[in-house]
């Protein structure tokens, strides 16, 4: 009777579109908020290190690159195999969803165990190439080291918590993240201070409280609790499925991906125009934003398992009730933020280190950095809609369109003219915001919405 009624609740083309969202995006966002914490924890903790705090925590920052590029090939495989397996629950083809959930499962594990080895071989050219110097190199081989023996729970809790959400059990997935980064708060003062282990603590505690995550969302999976089960029988990879789940994803891999492009290209620069001080500035900007981005990752990632449903369902006129809704709400909460930090900068920078000389030179560079801030609500509403409905070209277009040919080449660029230096750095976010989120939410509105439009009349006439 229970999963009678979850499976109800599961049935996106009943209620409202808006509530459906609402119901998923709570946990969500609470589980993105925890999820950020695992490594902002520690960087709060590392920012406050009697005497090396600030290279430390500048030595955590040249890892970022390294650490985003493990994420993006779990959101390769979870956000594109999630997608997929909503439409197929739309459709009522649950063998269909098992198999994408089992290949999903079979390529974290092996990808993961695959990148632990390649990365650990070559970590220590990568990290001087994203910014690292002889102070700060030995805080992020410390780091870095322990990190990676984990990256396969790291993977494997990321990518696999999708299809719980995807089944409407959004407290569970927020669980899934609750349960290790609480363990991570604990065991990180234990390990870093009382132990005497520094970054290293700080590793280790992220590896076993993300190994605590990942085993509690398979076992889930597992359970007779989840309405399709992870089972043995649905791991074999089949090629037409790994294709379609990575056709799907690769716009949120590319989306990770340019973001560590962007990370190690933005330290490389920063060190040569300001040195330690300003990647630890860029360090701290990235933490910001990783927090104050949950809210809307959140809400972009409940809404795309409803409108995927629907979309399968072909219920077109609440495919665009959902647009609009995580549209609306996105560009209210990204304007309210850029105001709290444009005003208030020194609030949320002493969260991560309160050393003078390095909150004097955040303070200007956050009103830079994120001045667009509200513009780019509009990339991830154009985004969501993209990856919902499977026009996975249009999703990578625009994630390489920000990133690669705007960003990366303005940051380059711009500390070269009119003397701006290390702020032309910073510029380059907003820049590429505005551009960015203009033409994605444009070309969204012109093919996505158009097209929902035209088969919503289709339908309609049929049914005439």
């Amino acid at each position: 009777m229970q999963q009678q009624q979850q499976a109800a609740q599961s049935d996106f083309s009943r209620g409202g579109v808006e509530a459906n969202i609402l119901r998923l995006a709570g946990p969500m966002v609470v589980a993105q908020l925890i999820n950020v914490l695992y490594n902002i924890v520690d960087r709060m903790y590392i920012g406050h290190l009697p005497q090396a705090s600030g290279n430390a925590l500048t030595g955590l920052g040249v890892t970022f690159p390294l650490i985003t590029l493990v994420i993006a090939f779990a959101n390769l495989y979870g956000a594109g195999g999630a997608p997929l397996f909503s439409m197929a629950r739309g459709r009522r083809d649950s063998d269909a969803a098992r198999r994408i959930m089992g290949n999903v499962f079979t390529l974290l594990t092996g990808t993961g165990l695959l990148l632990t080895l390649l990365l650990l071989a070559a970590k220590r050219p990568l990290l001087y190439l994203f910014g690292a110097s002889e102070t700060t190199y030995p805080y992020a081989d410390a780091y870095l080291t322990i990190y990676l023996c984990g990256s396969v729970f790291v993977m494997l809790g990321l990518g696999m918590n999708n299809f719980i959400n995807a089944q409407g059990f959004a407290r569970t997935g927020m669980a899934t993240v609750l349960i290790g980064a609480v363990l991570n708060i604990l065991l990180d003062p234990l390990f870093i201070f009382v132990l005497d282990m520094g970054v290293r603590g700080a590793a280790l505690a992220t590896v076993l409280s993300q190994l605590v995550s990942a085993a509690w969302a398979v076992g889930f999976l597992c359970s007779r609790r989840s309405l399709l089960r992870l089972e043995r029988r649905w791991l074999g990879l089949r090629f037409a499925t790994v294709r379609q789940i990575v056709s799907l994803g690769f716009s949120s891999f590319i989306m990770s991906v340019t973001n560590s492009a962007v990370q190690s290209v933005c330290n490389a620069t920063l060190q040569g125009y300001g040195g330690d001080l300003y990647v630890g500035v860029m360090t701290v900007l990235n933490s910001v934003r990783e927090v104050v981005q949950t809210v809307i990752n959140g809400l972009t990632n409940a809404a795309q398992p409803v409108m995927s449903f629907n979309f399968g369902a072909r219920e077109y006129r609440r495919v665009r009730r959902g647009i609009l809704f995580t549209t609306a709400a996105c560009i209210v909460y990204t304007v309210t933020v850029w105001a709290l930090l444009f005003f208030f900068p020194r609030a949320f920078i002493v969260l991560f280190n309160d050393n003078p000389s390095l909150v004097e030179a955040c303070v200007p560079a956050m009103q830079l950095y994120f001045f667009g801030f509200f513009m780019m609500s509009l990339q991830m509403a154009g985004q969501a809609a993209s990856v919902a409905l499977g026009r996975s070209k249009q999703a990578i277009f625009f994630s390489l369109l920000r990133k690669v040919f705007i960003v990366i080449p303005l940051t380059l660029l711009l500390p070269r003219l009119f003397g701006l230096g290390v702020d032309g750095v910073f510029l380059a976010e907003p820049i590429s915001n505005f551009i960015g989120g203009a033409a994605c939410y444009l070309t969204m509105l012109l093919t996505i919405w158009r097209r929902l439009v035209l088969a919503e009349k289709s339908a309609a006439a049929g049914n005439c």
